[in-house]
């Protein structure tokens, strides 16, 4: 595994398996008798979204959306999803949230598609960071404002595949 200089762990695997647990039990609570629709925006929210889903006991969709938002510029999709959520109860899968502007352009995208609702998991949020005034529904766990790489989160494509999280010294 290669490590970036400077790298401390901050999320162990065994939390991370314990957030996803309490998130997976409460959306499989609220959403008793339902099914579910996730849309996991790539690429960082694949490893959650795949625990998250094997945890959730209820009948659900996947889908996949790719959307860039370089800094500076306005977002893009370049995958959208093929799944019809007209009706359905559709839950974007992230796993973490700062700025929001990507985060609020695929509410807005998906909202356009009537849902019968629309509500966010988050494994982390960095409110800190928040540039628009956007708030997941589900959080695994509130965090400050560090660099995370790790679990799905990356640093110039490395670190997607530790299972751990880590953050850099300051």
């Amino acid at each position: 595994m290669q490590m970036r200089e400077g790298m401390i762990p901050s999320i162990t695997k065994d939390e991370i398996d314990a957030m996803v647990s309490e998130l997976a039990a409460e959306i499989s609570k609220d959403y008793d008798g339902k099914e579910l629709v996730l849309i996991c925006p790539l690429k960082g929210s694949v490893l959650f979204m795949a625990d998250l889903c094997r945890k959730i006991k209820l009948p659900q969709m996947i889908d996949f959306v790719y959307i860039t938002s370089p800094k500076g510029e306005s977002c893009r999709i370049i995958r959208d999803i093929s799944v019809d959520i007209q009706g359905k109860h559709v839950l974007i899968i992230e796993e973490i949230i700062d700025a929001g502007r990507t985060l609020s352009f695929l509410k807005s995208r998906l909202m356009a598609s009537y849902p019968a609702s629309l509500k966010v998991v988050a494994l982390l949020d960095k409110p800190a960071l928040r540039e628009l005034p956007i708030m997941p529904d589900y959080v695994g766990r509130t965090i400050e404002d560090r660099f995370v790489i790790g679990y799905g989160m990356d640093s110039e494509e490395i670190g997607r595949n530790y299972t751990d999280i880590y953050n850099f010294a300051q």
